[in-house]
């Protein structure tokens, strides 16, 4: 009697199940075609793991590079005692370099991790992003000196102003940058008619200050208020 027990436990079995089948059936209209993991089909149980497990697509937003909304730049170049500002506005990028006597302007954009940035002839920045600097190399003349620029918090930065003063065209640009014993360095070049004119200098206070060229006031401009010019 021992061994019928069993058998007779499985034939009960057998017959409920295939019960709950047919009324399984009968409840519903069509069947379900989706793979589903079972002890008895593993495969499936494993493209169920993969399925989960796998990372989602990135939407278009994401994969786009990351632009960097705001960020300034001020620095000593190498070898030569010019300045160099790196400016940047919604991946939109500018860039001046001065001696007090050679000046060139540069732009372009920002992508990922770094800039490139163009200017006259064969003028050319290049610099890596990040650690609060940027770092690279920048070419002027024909000449190439390498840089370090930290991030620059106001008044360093970078300045422009144009006007016309004498009836010709008057352009001037400064860099001003935090000494690290104390005080701020301040270069600069200006043209007027396409020469070279002296400077006039900075309010030590307010970079923005108006200033007197000839009998024309003039009014520097900080980078938000001219980016949108140089591009």
């Amino acid at each position: 009697m021992s061994r019928l027990g069993p058998v007779i436990t499985l034939a009960a079995g057998a017959v409920l199940a295939a019960g709950l089948g047919v009324a399984s059936i009968t409840a519903t209209p069509a069947a379900d075609t989706t793979t589903t993991a079972t002890d008895d089909n593993p495969a499936a149980e494993g493209s169920a793991a993969k399925e989960n497990t796998a990372q989602p697509s990135p939407s278009p937003a994401e994969s786009e590079e990351k632009r960097i909304e705001k960020a300034d730049y001020a620095g000593r170049v190498k070898g030569n005692g010019a300045l160099i500002a790196i400016s940047i506005r919604d991946g939109k990028a500018i860039g001046y370099f001065c001696d007090g006597t050679t000046e060139s302007w540069f732009k372009g954009t920002q992508s990922a991790d770094g800039v490139s940035l163009k200017g006259l002839g064969a003028g050319k920045v290049t610099a890596a992003l990040g650690g609060g600097r940027a770092k690279g190399w920048v070419s002027v003349g024909g000449k190439k000196w390498s840089f370090v620029a930290p991030t620059a918090e106001k008044p360093s930065g970078l300045y422009r102003a144009s006007a016309i003063v004498r009836g010709a065209q008057f352009k001037a640009g400064w860099i001003r940058v935090k000494n690290p014993n104390g005080g701020y360095t301040t270069v600069g070049a200006a043209s007027e008619a396409g020469s070279p004119v002296p400077v006039p200098e900075l309010n030590g206070e307010q970079p923005t200050a108006p200033l007197t060229v000839g009998d024309t006031t003039i009014y520097p401009k900080d980078v938000d208020g001219f980016i949108e010019e140089m591009q």
